[in-house]
């Protein structure tokens, strides 16, 4: 019995806890002026070096489009669908009416991580161009965010992207960045390490990770909450709260 006991506390303090990181993903960074104006937005509470799996998402309190400076509430648009093991997730559509940078904004749900008794609310942005070059790097003005120092698109792989953590608008120093690819299969990790990358900003909140492989790679800076949430029977635990970012790189051929 003592042996089976040593054996589970074992397995258990080397089972990796994997990174939430909550998925924007847009069919594309990138709407050509002469073609369709129209962009497909998945939404997905995951972890997405490991492929899942898929966490249950309540509705968004938040889902929006930050164009031309105005926000606009595009809660209407949010249709939930069903991913891995029956797990809610959500997507939307929008079409864009003038030329300018597309800022899409999520502030979903708190999730209760039993595991860790805590709460977490990842407010995750995406940008998608659509002929303009400008407005890229506008603010939304979330509780916790990554305003970057890079474009967010037009990307090759290599290339660096840089940015400066926010909280209440103001840079958070030596904040701790969780950086993963979303993978498509074809990669698998040679140990844990390399699942979740990490890098920390500097004084200035400012930090810098340059991207080996094409496709989508989330930036998530976690800050304390500074206040509690709520678990599922209604006391005060631990709240984290991330400032996400999604930017996609392509390869050069």
């Amino acid at each position: 019995m003592l042996a089976r006991l040593a054996a589970a506390a074992v397995l258990t303090i080397a089972t990796p806890v994997l990174a939430h990181f909550q998925e924007l993903i847009p069919q594309t960074d990138i709407l050509a002026e002469d073609g369709d104006r129209s962009v497909r937005l998945d939404i997905t509470f995951t972890h997405p070096m490991e492929r899942g799996p898929v966490m249950e998402m309540g509705p968004p309190v938040q889902f929006g489009v930050l164009a031309g400076g105005r926000r606009q509430d595009l809660r209407a648009a949010l249709k939930p669908v069903r991913k891995g093991d029956g797990r809610t997730a959500f997507e939307a559509g929008y079409k864009a009416s003038a030329p300018g940078d597309l800022v899409f904004f999520l502030e979903p749900a708190p999730y209760w991580e039993a595991a860790e008794g805590k709460a977490i609310i990842h407010y995750t942005k995406v940008v998608v161009d659509f002929g303009s070059g400008g407005g890229w790097d506008r603010l939304v003005g979330l509780p916790v965010e990554i305003e970057p120092l890079v474009r967010p698109y037009g990307l090759w792989t290599g290339n660096a992207f840089r940015g400066i953590v926010r909280k209440a608008g103001k840079p958070v120093p030596f904040a701790e960045i969780e950086v993963e690819w979303r993978n498509d299969g074809s990669v698998r990790a040679p140990s844990d390490p390399f699942v979740t990358q990490v890098v920390k900003a500097d004084a200035a909140g400012q930090f810098t990770y340059v991207m080996p492989r094409a496709g989508w790679w989330g930036f998530a800076a976690l800050v304390d909450g500074g206040r509690t949430g709520k678990g599922p029977d209604g006391k005060p635990v631990p709240l984290e709260l991330g400032g996400l970012m999604w930017v996609k790189t392509v390869d050069m051929k």
